[in-house]
Order: C-alpha cells, then sequence, then structure tokens
C-alpha cells in the first residue's frame, strides 16, 4: 500500500487561518471590525428611538388640544345644533372652529367657541350655529389654545 498525502493548498489562496478555538468550539476572540460595527448599529438604534420620542413629546407639546364631533341636527334653514368634544390638558383654555356645511361642502355658516378651562381632560360642548341655508353636515375645522 502507498500512502498518498494530499497536494499542499498554495499559501494565502483562502484567506487568514481561523483562530484557535475556545473550548465551546468558538474563536476565542473576535476580530475588531464586528465589535466596532456592532456598537455603530447599537449607537445608531439608541439615536433613533431617542429622535422619535423626542418628535412624539414635541407634536403633542406644541398642540395639546384635539377635538372630535359627536353629533349634529338640522333644526331649520337657518340653524344647526352640533355636539363635539374637546381634549386637551386641564385649565387649558382653547377657541374652537365649527363649520356648518351644505350638499356641495361649501361653507354655510361657522362659529367661534370659546372652550375651557375645565379640570378633566375631555369636555363635551353643544352649540347652535347660524346658517344661510340648509346644512347637511357640521365639522370641528380645529381648535387652538389660547394664549391669553
Amino acid at each position: 500500500m502507498t500512502s498518498e498525502q494530499p497536494p499542499a493548498v498554495p499559501a494565502g489562496r483562502y484567506g487568514a487561518a481561523r483562530p484557535a478555538a475556545g473550548p465551546a468550539g468558538r474563536p476565542t476572540s473576535r476580530p475588531p471590525a464586528r465589535r466596532g460595527t456592532r456598537a455603530a448599529v447599537v449607537v445608531a438604534l439608541v439615536a433613533a428611538v431617542a429622535l422619535v420620542a423626542w418628535f412624539s413629546f414635541s407634536l403633542s407639546a406644541s398642540d395639546p388640544v384635539t377635538a372630535e364631533m359627536v353629533g349634529f341636527d338640522a333644526v331649520d334653514a337657518e340653524q344647526v345644533d352640533v355636539t363635539f368634544q374637546v381634549h386637551m390638558p386641564p385649565g387649558t383654555t382653547a377657541v374652537c372652529t365649527v363649520d356648518a356645511l351644505s350638499t356641495s361642502y361649501a361653507q354655510v355658516g361657522t362659529l367661534d367657541v370659546a372652550v375651557g378651562p375645565v379640570e378633566g381632560r375631555t369636555s363635551a360642548y353643544e352649540v347652535s350655529v347660524g346658517t344661510s341655508e340648509l346644512a347637511t353636515s357640521a365639522d370641528v375645522v380645529g381648535c387652538e389654545a389660547d394664549g391669553s
């Protein structure tokens, strides 16, 4: 029997040799480039989360007043009764704009309503809006915190 040795692999052809294996069969140390990449990814993720939190806080702080329609009742061609809720921090005052609309969505009436201050976060209001013709819908266009 003749024992033949496999041909030797050319040096440097397949990259650098692997580091020696530790007790679990894993390399004993990570290459420095991988540690730096992981650290950069972690720093980027932390920065992204902080940025989202900052934007969320600044947006909610700059416009703390929101409103939602509850319902409306077209009394006649000259009046529509509107019920809506306002959500704002207790003690805040605001001005809400309520519009009455015709079938073609034209504005047929509008009213600025002063709301607050109230003790709770949510408060309900019912107002009558004068109209120039029959209103078929109504909407709270928006509310702005009163700066005074």
